[in-house]
């Protein structure tokens, strides 16, 4: 297993449109989400990230969505995602949507988005599956040095392994998006077939994935026994025929 660290200078697109056939995976995993942001309650919903912040999330009851980067159009807060400017527990919902593969640290860009969030907050994590048909194209030299086959892929199960390590509770892991994503891809009758028999049969193939987690934190308050020991005291027993020869 390679190391999760990214030790050259990664790159980070401003727009869905800066990635091949952005715009089809961002309505992608909008419907992915429809589901889920009207179960979403709180105060605060956190976009990180020039891509988790042209996410349509209106549906969401939440009212206050702001987004946090340093490339976005109309940014509410401009910073480093990985140096989040917020207190620890500040916001209800943490969106991350195609930001590990970008980052120098994935690790702490999910440890700074899992400290803002609430305890029973909610995080959403989106990336490419490396097992899949996009994935293949990190084997082809000519397409491997594009973006964003340069950079790296995260199986969806090594998340959510680092997400259970945190203490996160896996609430949903949706697929799709069955495509090598080089190229554009076709809107006729047989490409939606395809899609549809590629999610019923290879559903866990698909090139994006979508993972609705949970945040879990264990109550620290000590939970006393009920039995106590006590030490089980006789007294001790003279007898009385000492007792009246010592009286004479």
């Amino acid at each position: 297993m390679k190391p999760a660290l990214n030790f050259r200078q990664p790159y980070h697109p401003c727009s869905w449109h800066d990635l091949p056939n952005g715009q089809h995976i961002a309505e992608f995993i909008d419907d992915a989400l429809a589901p889920w942001l009207p179960r979403f309650f709180g105060y605060h919903v956190l976009k990180i990230g020039a891509l988790s912040a042209q996410l349509n999330t209106s549906s969401c009851p939440i009212k206050h969505q702001f987004s946090i980067g340093q490339k976005i159009d109309t940014p509410s807060v401009i910073a480093d995602i990985d140096d989040l400017p917020f207190i620890e527990h500040s916001v209800d919902v943490s969106i991350l949507s195609h930001a590990l593969e970008f980052a120098i640290d994935p690790h702490h860009v999910l440890r700074e988005a899992s400290r803002v969030l609430i305890p029973n907050g909610y995080l959403v994590v989106t990336g490419y599956n490396p097992l899949s048909l996009a994935g293949l194209n990190k084997l082809t030299p000519m397409r491997r040095k594009k973006t964003p086959w340069n950079e790296q892929f995260f199986t969806p199960m090594r998340v959510k392994d680092w997400l259970h390590l945190m203490g996160y509770e896996i609430l949903d892991d949706i697929r799709g998006v069955h495509s090598n994503l080089f190229g554009t891809m076709g809107q006729g009758k047989l490409s939606v077939q395809w899609q549809r028999f590629a999610s019923r049969y290879f559903n866990s193939c698909g090139s994006i994935y979508v993972i609705v987690a949970k945040k879990r934190v264990l109550p620290l308050t000590p939970i006393k026994p009920k039995w106590k020991l006590r030490p089980d005291f006789q007294p001790v027993k003279v007898s009385t025929r000492i007792s009246s020869n010592r009286s004479r």
